[in-house]
């Protein structure tokens, strides 16, 4: 018998502009975060506002080449709409997007999810693998807004879920067609491909790469191909600082270098936006075709893919029945101790 309590789940993403008038406002929200720059408040509005100054001839550009504008919100639509299908056989429920950097954002959903009043709400966040720069930024900025809104409701929220089975089974069977393809030109080499983030971020406790480093040999697990070639590498590196590695155009030389064809999956985006059809449909097929590399094939994201909503209708489900603030896929704290930024730190676990 369905569950006769309402349910409302928000699902988190960084979001991206609509417009290419919306191009610098979002880079603005991007760059004003405290959890991408940690200067003091005066400081930080002072520096997104150059950043994104100075960024968003480039940025525009990027988006020119995808019509105009980021397709992640309707993607995130329809994903929630699968996902409502689904969970929906449980009882009354209601899927809600809020989007970090451009609308629909916080203080929208927040809104929404109170005239909605439901009984119980699940913090979604859809980034597979947790960071301090991406799923503690959203659920930090949740809090804010519900607490705006006046919204107090039983609340818990899925932490991080790297290597849930689910998006597993979904990114295995993508990325073997993908290696069935590319094998016409030789043995492939697999490149799990993630945002990067700058050395600091990661040295301070964040777990985002160990995370990944555990999705990317959960599918080589998953995909049991014998002698897999395969390595994780990072795209997306901007500035001075020192970013984490290996960096996908060193890979990418390194293959050439081979003679391998190669496959790129991104295993840390789960809808399609500018750093897969621009960075790596674009800009790194471009850089493959330069360096002879046999065969370029670039893996879709799972989007739609029934094993990653029936993923999501899991973790929702182990979340609903936790009795805990906070869960990962595994239930409770899964990341090392070594890293303070875990979420499950403050957790009691």
């Amino acid at each position: 018998m369905a569950d006769q309590s309402k349910l409302a789940v928000v699902v988190f993403n960084l979001g991206g502009p609509d417009s290419l008038d919306s191009v610098r406002p979002f880079l603005f929200n991007l760059f004003k975060d405290p959890a991408i720059i940690g200067a003091p408040g005066p400081v930080r509005w002072l520096l997104a506002q150059w950043i994104s100054w100075k960024r968003a001839p480039v940025a525009r550009d990027i988006y020119r080449q995808i019509g105009g504008r980021s397709p992640l919100v309707e993607l995130t639509r329809a994903q929630t709409e699968a996902l409502e299908t689904v969970l929906s056989k449980d009882g009354e429920t209601r899927i809600f997007i809020a989007m970090r950097y451009w609308h629909p954002m916080s203080d929208e959903a927040a809104a929404a999810v109170k005239a909605f009043d439901p009984d119980e709400i699940v913090l979604l966040p859809l980034y597979p693998q947790f960071s301090t720069t991406t799923s503690q930024s959203s659920l930090d900025d949740w809090h804010r807004a519900a607490a705006a809104a006046g919204l107090a409701k039983p609340t818990r929220a899925v932490c991080c879920a790297p290597d849930e089975e689910g998006f597993i089974r979904a990114q295995a069977r993508l990325v073997r067609a993908a290696v069935d393809e590319a094998g016409a030109g030789g043995k492939p080499r697999v490149l799990f491909s993630a945002h990067g983030l700058p050395k600091r971020i990661i040295e301070g406790g964040d777990p985002y790469a160990w995370q990944v480093a555990r999705t990317a040999e959960a599918i080589v697990a998953a995909l049991d191909i014998a002698d897999l070639d395969w390595v994780v590498c990072y795209q997306s590196r901007v500035g001075p600082l020192e970013w984490i590695g290996p960096d996908i155009e060193d890979e990418l030389k390194r293959a050439a270098a081979d003679r391998v064809p190669v496959v790129v999956t991104p295993v840390a985006f789960v809808s399609e936006h500018s750093e897969t059809l621009v960075e790596l449909d674009i800009e790194y097929g471009k850089a493959a075709r330069d360096l002879g590399i046999p065969a370029y094939i670039r893996v879709p994201a799972v989007g739609t893919a029934p094993e990653y909503i029936g993923g999501l209708a899991t973790l929702v489900r182990e979340a609903r029945g936790g009795g805990r603030a906070l869960c990962s896929s595994r239930g409770g704290r899964r990341c090392p101790r070594e890293f303070s930024g875990c979420p499950m730190e403050s957790d009691g676990n």
